[in-house]
């Protein structure tokens, strides 16, 4: 028996000398892309770049207070400092400068924040629990008394605690910062309690509790991640008021670290960026050891676990 071999194809030959190569052929992934996608792509690129140009910006001036504070001889200008030095901590860390105002602050700050979250507790719970005709009107109502100035009505307030003797009082002060973030606590807080099911609430009054009790013990403990963003937000845009007790305030012994910081940056003929930088460095301090301590729980969302079935 005979055996039949295949032709052997020919080698691809080169190119003979002065004759120009074909151009290859474009890779499948390169033919598919549309001139849409192309300008889609170049539009992304360019908004990436502002981005980062804004990042940027904003980093600048905190590069500029992590430097400015370990120099003595700091200035506007962003440069390293030759040598570091601690004489600017040493210089602000005394009861003066930076003891009495930041336990003011926390004072202040935390009693008027405990007081908006429990407020803000009370007041949400009838807007998301019970269906009414006023209950629209009232969260408007709220959501514009969010958008008024607090510059727009601090004489007749200065006027009106002159008259009930609550001027120069960290209690009236606290009131004051308390009542100016209730507005958005409450409409925060009501849209983070309409995520608990109101069937754990139903089956609490069916075991005999109170509408207190199914707030305090079933709602509240699920609305964890809710009650920090209130909780959060509240302490941070009061402690860094400067308007509010800087005209309720007349004592020095109770103005808070952000009253301290602008009379410290006002007392001098020269400034002293060095001092100002690690001020503000421990100003800032305790809004990022409560982000830190208590932000695990803003992305656990509400814990129902199986609770509701069906």
């Amino acid at each position: 028996m005979s055996t039949v071999t295949s032709p052997s194809l020919p080698a691809p030959s080169a190119p003979a000398a002065g004759q120009v190569a074909a151009p290859r052929a474009p890779s499948p992934r390169a033919a598919r892309r549309t001139p849409t996608e192309r300008r889609r792509t170049r539009r992304r690129a360019g908004v990436d770049l502002v981005l980062l140009a804004v990042a940027a910006l904003f980093a600048l001036p905190l590069v500029w207070l992590v430097l400015a504070s370990i120099d003595a001889e700091a200035d506007l200008r962003v440069g390293a400092p030759s040598p570091a030095t601690t004489e600017n901590f040493e210089a602000v860390w005394n009861e003066e400068v930076t003891f009495r105002p930041m336990l003011n602050s926390l004072l202040l700050c935390g009693g008027a924040t405990l007081l908006t979250v429990v407020c803000a507790a009370l007041a949400a719970y009838p807007l998301s629990r019970y269906r009414s005709r006023l209950v629209r009107p009232y969260l408007l109502t709220v959501l514009f008394t969010t958008c008024l100035p607090v510059t727009a009505i601090m004489v007749p307030v200065y006027g009106l605690y002159v008259q009930v003797e609550l001027i120069d009082s960290l209690l009236g002060t606290a009131l004051f910062l308390a009542a100016t973030q209730l507005p958005f606590a409450i409409w925060l807080m009501k849209n983070f309690m309409d995520g608990v099911p109101i069937a754990l609430e139903e089956a609490a009054w069916t075991d005999g509790a109170s509408w207190y009790q199914a707030l305090a013990r079933i709602i509240l403990p699920l609305m964890g991640p809710g009650l920090t963003v209130v909780t959060i937000y509240s302490f941070i845009m009061m402690w860094g008021n400067f308007f509010v007790p800087f005209m309720l305030l007349l004592t020095p012994d109770q103005l808070p670290a952000s009253v301290t910081l602008f009379t410290f940056f006002g007392s001098r003929d020269s400034v002293v960026y060095g001092q100002l930088a690690a001020f503000s460095l421990l100003y800032s301090t305790p809004v990022i050891l409560l982000y830190v301590l208590i932000a695990r729980r803003l992305g656990g969302g509400f814990a129902l676990g199986g609770a509701v079935k069906g």
